[in-house]
């Protein structure tokens, strides 16, 4: 969170004691004499908020409201006075001045004001970053969140099937992303600017296929959860597969080789689109973007509420790292949202205890092991200085499997 607060203030003795306050209230003072001081601080990156007397000799604290409002119209800045006068009170919120107080104030109600002020200046700058985030580099650093070398790869995938124009079969856990992925390739592709058609599998009949695809022309079908695909209409896949324009990208977040193993699900059809595969990790195998995810989540939930977010102690993010999240990015999404809007705490399960805590961890380093080993056990325990018989009793008891983390 930023704590930064620019004083300024013309009295050296009240201007040490305003510092001395925000020093002991865990802030960072940047203390200034005069607006001149103080200028080359006031940028629209400025990482704090601004507190200034209004009378001071020569450029006063309107001007530097002014001068601020030129900056940046969303650095907040609070107007001190010790004049008590009402007029100039009304005159200075209505010139833009995020708050006024008369001095001397008391403590409480200047860190009251800080407070609102340096969660507000966060929340603008948040906001900020995802927005230049969104409107540079790639459709796949811009859409899809998160800083581990998993999810990384995952990017890097997309990046290499997305301009090929194969067919795509796009997998992974509930809530783990499926139809957003399968959005980004579409966009990577030299299809983008081609209509981008979504379609659910279950219960979609050959003429429902047909239209899809006839509507998607030269661009793409997305067929959610193909796995619950009718039989006469995987057939009719088939057929489009081979003699339709438009690409087809395929989402499942059920185990289709087993479904083609048990005769649920037609082999030719798996095959053919288990030919280029993207897999999308869940939570539980990249722990290290939950905090991304959450912080991210949080910014956007407030401010499509219109509302400050609260703080996110890293209390919250121990107990966050300490779930499994089985609903994934979906779930956390929704915990988010809770936060932001007060609705509730950010998991619906308090019991965790510390053995469950600590079993979690163990969870999340066993499977950074197997990851980093390419699905080797035996390298992953050597590298965790684990016997092996004691990591295999390890991963049983966690339900973990190398073969899981293998290259294809």
């Amino acid at each position: 969170m930023i704590r930064s607060v620019l004083v300024v203030e013309d009295d050296a003795p009240v201007r040490e004691a305003l510092g001395q306050t925000l020093d002991l209230q865990g802030l960072s003072p940047i203390l200034c004499g005069s607006f001149v001081a103080a200028k080359d601080q006031i940028k629209a990156d400025f990482n704090g908020v601004i507190l200034s007397d209004i009378r001071m000799p020569g450029r006063d604290g309107f001007y530097l409201l002014d001068y601020v409002r030129g900056v940046d119209p969303d650095l907040p800045v609070i107007l001190l006075t010790g004049e008590g006068d009402i007029p100039m009170a009304v005159q200075a919120m209505g010139a833009g001045a995020f708050d006024f107080l008369e001095k001397p104030c008391a403590s409480k109600d200047l860190m009251t004001a800080l407070d609102k002020a340096l969660t507000h200046r966060a929340l603008v700058l948040e906001n900020r970053r995802l927005r230049a985030q969104l409107s540079e580099g790639d459709a796949a650093a811009r859409m899809l969140f998160g800083k581990s070398a998993v999810f990384e790869t995952l990017r890097n995938s997309i990046r290499a099937v997305a301009p090929t124009g194969a067919d795509v079969l796009v997998t992974g856990a509930p809530g783990s992303g499926v139809y957003k992925v399968a959005e980004v390739i579409h966009l990577m592709s030299p299809r983008a600017k081609q209509p981008f058609e979504k379609r659910s599998a279950a219960g979609l009949t050959p003429d429902g296929l047909a239209e899809a695809m006839e509507r998607a022309e030269m661009g793409s079908v997305f067929l959610d959860e193909i796995a619950l695909l009718p039989s006469e209409t995987q057939f009719a896949l088939m057929t489009r597969l081979e003699n339709s324009s438009a690409r087809v990208l395929a989402g499942s977040t059920r185990d289709l080789a087993a479904m083609v193993a048990e005769g649920q699900f037609n082999a030719d059809l798996y095959y053919r689109l288990e030919g280029v595969r993207v897999y999308i990790p869940g939570l539980r195998e990249r722990p290290e973007d939950i905090p991304v995810l959450f912080r991210h989540y949080v910014a956007q939930a407030a401010e499509q509420a219109g509302v400050t977010p609260p703080e996110i102690t890293p209390d919250i993010i121990a107990r966050l790292m300490a779930q499994d999240w089985p609903g994934n990015a979906r779930a956390l999404m929704n915990a988010a949202m809770r936060f932001a809007l007060g609705l509730g705490d950010v998991v619906e399960d308090h019991s965790l205890g510390l053995a469950e805590q600590m079993a979690q961890v163990e969870r999340s380093l066993l499977i950074e092991g197997l990851r980093k080993h390419s699905g080797q056990a035996t390298a992953a325990a050597k590298a965790l200085k684990l016997p092996r018989k004691t990591f295999y009793d390890k991963l049983t008891r966690h339900g973990i499997r190398p073969e899981d983390f293998r290259p294809d």
